[in-house]
């Protein structure tokens, strides 16, 4: 069963943000799925940097359209998008040197700060994007 489970709230109306969003609740439930099901470290290890390249690449593109359209709420979206990155920057270290497991409470702050993240901070910029002609 999957941790997150898309559906039209998580929408922003943006096409690609939308399909980058609906990557990062796959990319996080099939890290879930590997730890449910006792993959070994190395496999986890693999998903995690997976998901923390994209991440990063996705937050990139959403900072793109703050920067380029002037979106007024940009610094504190990219403070948050910076917090994420380095929490799992750190989870990922230490988890590759053996000092942290994947653990439920790991998967449940990955899981609620994107939904809560993606619904909340998120939804805000859609109609910004969309009255300069991002759809």
């Amino acid at each position: 069963m999957p941790l997150i489970e898309w559906d039209s709230s998580f929408s922003v109306n943006v096409e690609l943000i939308d399909e980058q969003h609906k990557m990062l609740v796959k990319m996080i439930n099939d890290l879930y799925d590997a730890m449910l099901s006792g993959k070994e470290n190395k496999e986890l290890s693999k998903l995690i940097n997976q998901m923390s390249v994209y991440a990063a690449m996705h937050f990139a593109r959403e900072e793109h359209y703050f920067d380029t359209l002037g979106y007024p709420e940009a610094e504190e979206h990219k403070k948050e998008h910076l917090y994420f990155e380095n929490q799992v920057s750190q989870f990922a270290k230490e988890f590759n040197e053996g000092k942290q497991e994947l653990t439920n409470e790991i998967m449940q702050f990955l899981s609620n700060w994107l939904v809560k993240h993606i619904k909340g901070t998120d939804r805000k910029f859609g109609p910004f994007l969309n009255e300069r002609g991002v759809s």
